[in-house]
């Protein structure tokens, strides 16, 4: 038996080297994430506490190979799957019912847990959430092709195996697409939220305003505004304090915060910077670009003017740079997720 796809020995074939090379500018140079001890039911969050040193290109390759098996998967059935729905503790709500153990969360039913209860949804070729104490939520399309959930309030926590852009979370100021991830959503009462990334990343977005959080990183948002600016999980707090003031306060004071973060973000940070390129204008977008450039030059492609005249194509590109992966795919699953009608 070849043993080159999992530990790196043995005589490599020519089709996973050639898929190797093609997936090596999208490695991730994270550690995988470590999860907080599971109930029994949410087994696969035991995840090791960091990738074999000895072959993590082929590591992508078995991802890719485990992918593809997912797709080769029997069709769904045409009416939609059901979210599988388990008790971990206490007594979640289940329409209307209390669930003693198991049961089928349907479209427009809500499942809800108070301070003392716990569950966990599934589906075999999408993903699993965890429900923590204090949380509503219910489905408001499951199909074939898309699982559309609503978080009313309270905390997920969802590792999600589907096609990219296949699972979405709407919330009340924003929804969260994933792009195959590992990620934290809570809402609180007021509608406001927060999300945080381990693995992967995700696209928030509410009317025009968009977000990209890959893993490592944060994101608040807030009613009849939207997403904020995301921010490193390590970011130090004067740039936190200023970028929620800069989002959600006042606006007339935003030219005074938009200093203290610039004045506060770190190379680590041109996170934070490539997503106020967008949402600035003038003297103040010159700003943010000239420290974006001090930290991370723009690439091929991508020119001063056009970046402060405010050209997309050329902020993507520069994304393309920031190691996160390539934003074609966001742009190529934003166009099929915005209706959860389809």
């Amino acid at each position: 038996m070849n043993e080159y796809l999992w530990d790196g020995s043995g005589q490599p074939d020519p089709e996973i080297q050639h898929l190797e090379n093609l997936l090596a500018t999208y490695r991730s140079r994270r550690p995988a994430p470590v999860w907080p001890e599971p109930a029994s039911a949410l087994a696969w969050f035991r995840l090791p506490s960091r990738w074999s040193p000895l072959a993590p290109v082929s590591a992508l390759a078995a991802l890719a190979v485990a992918s593809l098996m997912i797709i080769r998967q029997p069709a769904l059935p045409p009416s939609g799957p059901s979210w599988q729905v388990s008790r971990v503790k206490g007594s979640p709500i289940l329409g209307a019912a209390a669930l003693r153990g198991t049961g089928l969360l349907t479209v427009g039913e809500p499942l809800a847990t108070d301070s003392q209860s716990q569950a966990t949804l599934n589906i075999a070729s999408v993903g699993e959430l965890r429900v923590e104490p204090d949380t509503r939520l219910h489905v408001i399309q499951s199909s074939t092709t898309r699982q559309y959930l609503a978080l009313d309030r309270g905390t997920i926590h969802a590792m999600i195996w589907a096609a990219p852009g296949r699972f979405v979370v709407q919330t009340p100021s924003a929804t969260a697409v994933d792009l195959g991830c590992a990620y934290t959503l809570r809402v609180n009462p007021d509608g406001a939220g927060l999300i945080e990334v381990t693995f992967g990343w995700v696209g928030f977005r509410h009317g025009g305003r968009e977000s990209f959080i890959p893993e490592g990183a944060l994101c608040a948002t807030r009613p009849h505004i939207g997403p904020g600016t995301p921010y490193a999980e390590d970011a130090p707090p004067r740039l936190r304090d200023a970028l929620a003031a800069f989002d959600f306060g006042n606006p007339g004071l935003q030219a005074g915060q938009l200093r203290v973060i610039l004045a506060a973000a770190r190379r680590s940070d041109a996170l934070t910077l490539w997503h106020l390129l967008s949402r600035t204008g003038g003297a103040e977008r010159t700003a943010v670009y000239d420290r974006l450039a001090a930290y991370l030059p723009p690439p091929a492609g991508v020119t001063r003017e056009g970046i402060l005249a405010g050209d997309a194509r050329m902020r993507d590109l520069w994304w393309n740079s920031l190691g996160y992966g390539n934003m074609s795919w966001w742009r190529i699953w934003e166009r099929n997720w915005e209706n959860p009608g389809r």
